[in-house]
């Protein structure tokens, strides 16, 4: 995993060139939303166990069929593995987040999923719905402004619904 800063180098390396105003700039902006980043990264870790149950009940609530005796997580162990699965994905959006970067999201825990659901026969649409779930109340405890670095952070909170949004199509 590459953090923004040494993405940017190494691409300009790569072209033998030095940083354009563009790049000096992203990064500049980088910079500038870090503080937010934190927050957010923490507000999200600090909430990170409701938010998997939340969204595993609400999962629950939408599709019994999936989790009743017959359904594809019918069993403890299976269940187990959705819950773990789901903190595993949100876990992965944070370090997105605090990085800027889905290198690790992608490679670490994003990588292969889809074929695992599809070879355990969990549906990956059940997947992707209780990854929406995780995603709005994400969204929602990040969007809080009370107590969060002041700034317009619209910009941040579509970047972090592009890291859910990204892992839901990933197992769907």
């Amino acid at each position: 995993m590459q953090d923004a800063f040494s993405k940017v180098v190494e691409q300009a390396d790569k072209k033998g060139a030095y940083l354009s105003n563009d790049e000096i700039n992203a990064l500049s902006a980088l910079v500038a939303d870090s503080n937010k980043r934190l927050d957010i990264v923490n507000r999200l870790t600090s909430n990170a166990s409701s938010i998997v149950a939340n969204a595993y009940r609400d999962l629950v609530a939408e599709r019994p069929q999936i989790f009743n005796a017959g359904g594809a997580c019918f069993h403890n162990r299976n269940q187990a593995a959705c819950i773990r699965d789901l903190g595993f994905i949100l876990r992965y959006v944070t370090y997105s987040v605090l990085s800027g970067d889905t290198s690790a999201l992608d490679d670490r825990c994003l990588n292969g999923l889809r074929e695992t659901y599809q070879a355990l026969g969990t549906p990956g649409d059940a997947v992707a719905s209780g990854i929406q779930k995780i995603k709005e109340a994400a969204v929602k405890i990040a969007n809080d402004p009370n107590g969060i670095t002041k700034g317009d952070c619209s910009q941040l909170i579509a970047e972090v619904a592009s890291y859910f949004d990204r892992a839901a199509s990933a197992v769907a």
